[in-house]
């Protein structure tokens, strides 16, 4: 019985490292109200400020112009 144990627990311990589950992230923030600056020139579009999940918390990524 004590050899059955002891064979259980090194499995477990052989096997339980690899079932790692990452924490879950808080709930993201409302969004941030940015006011659009006007376009550096005809030909551009806005992409939307957005949140990213960075170094354990949620970080505002600002929008940008980006040319089409």
């Amino acid at each position: 019985m004590l050899l059955r144990a002891t064979a259980v627990a090194i499995v477990c311990a052989a096997v339980l490292p690899g079932c790692v589950v990452p924490p879950a992230h808080p709930p993201q923030p409302a969004p941030v109200a940015e006011v659009r600056p006007p376009p550096p020139a005809s030909g551009y579009h806005w992409v939307h400020g957005r949140y990213v999940w960075a170094d354990g918390r949620w970080v505002w990524v600002r929008g940008y112009w980006v040319q089409d």
